[in-house]
């Protein structure tokens, strides 16, 4: 395909990527206000983000797996009509619980769309010529990531608005993404005879992984960490991941390929993943709620003090994307993006209710372009290893324990933040734990009397800085991983030659 043709061909994709980007962004900073107007708590906070990350963590794999065994352009086509009507039931929910189940719906078609485009990309574009392309995947990033927060802090600060707008403001332009990926996406039709694909497998590993998240959500609080009820959701989590293991060694057409992913640069890439997507998932998803809750800002305000952060990741993206398309050479960028990703959380690590906001917009900016030279080239540099036969599986297999690593890094981190903020608002308030506010949320600030407003203003700013510190501490481990990573030079065909690609079918 000649340039003009992948541009017409990547507009659709670039909409659909769009759409399902700011669906998370767009809520970010709205979400104290949501939380807030429905009197949720904290940890129903963590859990409208996670019910998305978590379904599209799940079906991520089982996305891929289909995209190597159908029409791709219907299968995105498909995704982006299911997150429509996730979107606008979650527009319509009348409390919380409706919200989650909402959100976690319309994260079946996010997760497709994460697979789906990344997949559809590599399919028409080798892998040499990508890093050119990943400006433009840099630049979609950066106005859903900081157009998106924006976005959201104005529709809850226009009161003929309101919040629920955040949810349906994503609807017409998936509507654009499906009519305009049907006219510019050409793509042929393989079918193969025998299809089997591995629903069980995909069920086991969403119910293993649910149940420890829903774990990790109550331990601490509900119940003790040596408890009947920890031995019983660990036991049973641990169970049914270890079935799920059984179940992908014995299929045909596993979900998760465990040929693929045990090879040294998909499982070390799998690694880095999964510990940069629970620094930059659970740390970032709590900017919002930092300046909103921790500072007393706005909504809209939250959203532009966002912004250093997507600057970087639009920056080095761009910049890393053509280095890599000019060098060919990728470890070194992926290296100095998990250093520089943890530098910037230790910086976060030590910011307070009072810190300098120059401070803070230095230190997201550090997280911003630390993600941007990571996050896009682990994918790819797994996408060079593999045959276009098992391209879609590869790819879902990375994002899988990327958003995985997310989905366990808002989880856990929301954890420790209801735990740190319900002990020390109780030790403020002089009040015994879950009495702090009385019957009204934390969250719901214009309910609380001036003087208990400051005293959560504190309590959340001061808290905040301690789950950037665990996710400096989790992104080291990327460091280990992307050290270890074998020098990689991509090559400029959409497949690998025949000799290698029978080698890497072979292992």
């Amino acid at each position: 395909m000649g340039h003009r043709q992948v541009l017409e061909s990547l507009s659709g994709l670039l909409l659909a990527l769009f759409v399902a980007m700011v669906s998370s962004t767009v809520v970010s900073t709205a979400l104290p206000r949501i939380i807030g107007s429905l009197n949720g708590t904290q940890t129903q906070y963590t859990w409208v983000v996670t019910a998305t990350l978590l379904t599209a963590t799940a079906t991520t794999p089982l996305w891929g797996r289909l995209a190597d065994l159908f029409n791709k352009k219907t299968l995105v086509q498909a995704a982006i009509v299911i997150f429509v009507v996730g979107s606008l039931l979650a527009g319509f929910a009348q409390d919380t619980g409706q919200l989650i189940a909402a959100r976690a719906f319309q994260g079946l078609g996010v997760g497709g769309l994460q697979a789906l485009v990344q997949v559809v990309i590599a399919a028409i574009i080798p892998p040499r010529e990508r890093g050119r392309y990943n400006g433009y995947l840099g630049a979609v990033m950066a106005v859903a990531t900081v157009g998106g927060p924006l976005l959201g802090g104005l529709i809850v600060d226009v009161s003929w608005l309101g919040w629920r707008w955040c949810f349906w403001v994503a609807v017409p332009i998936a509507a654009l993404a499906f009519v305009v990926l049907q006219a510019t996406l050409k793509l042929e039709t393989v079918r193969r005879e025998n299809v089997k694909i591995d629903y069980l497998g995909a069920t086991l590993i969403a119910a293993g992984v649910s149940v420890l998240l829903i774990w990790v959500s109550f331990v601490g609080n509900s119940f003790d960490w040596l408890s009947w009820q920890t031995g019983a959701m660990v036991g049973a989590g641990l169970v049914l991941l270890g079935a799920a293991i059984a179940v992908e060694l014995r299929v045909e057409e596993p979900v998760v390929p465990l040929h693929i992913v045990v090879q040294r640069t998909p499982a070390l890439a799998i690694i880095a993943s999964l510990s940069v997507g629970m620094a930059m998932f659970g740390g970032a998803v709590f900017l919002g709620q930092y300046f909103q809750i921790g500072r007393g800002y706005s909504p809209t305000e939250a959203g532009l003090l966002t912004i250093p952060l997507m600057a970087g990741v639009l920056l080095s993206s761009t910049i890393s994307g053509r280095m890599i398309s000019r060098t060919g050479r990728i470890k070194p960028y992926i290296v100095s993006g998990t250093i520089i990703l943890v530098l910037g959380f230790l910086g976060l690590g030590f910011v307070d209710h009072a810190t300098a906001l120059w401070i803070v917009g230095v230190a997201m900016a550090v997280v911003g372009i630390g993600v941007g030279m990571t996050m896009q080239n682990l994918v790819l540099a797994v996408q060079n290893s593999v045959p276009l036969s098992e391209l879609g599986a590869a790819s879902a297999s990375v994002t899988f324990f990327r958003s995985l690593g997310g989905t366990i890094g808002v989880s856990v981190l929301g954890a420790v933040l209801a735990n740190r903020v319900t002990a020390d608002l109780s030790a403020a308030l002089h009040v015994p734990a879950g009495q702090s506010t009385g019957s009204t949320s934390a969250l719901n600030l214009q309910a609380l009397p001036p003087e208990v407003q400051t005293i959560v203003h504190t309590v959340y700013g001061d808290a905040t800085a301690h789950i950037f510190l665990i996710s400096a501490a989790v992104g080291v481990i990327g460091i280990i991983a992307a050290l270890l990573l074998k020098p990689i030079t991509l090559r400029t065909t959409i497949d690998l030659e025949k000799k290698e690609a029978d080698s890497a079918v072979a292992r």
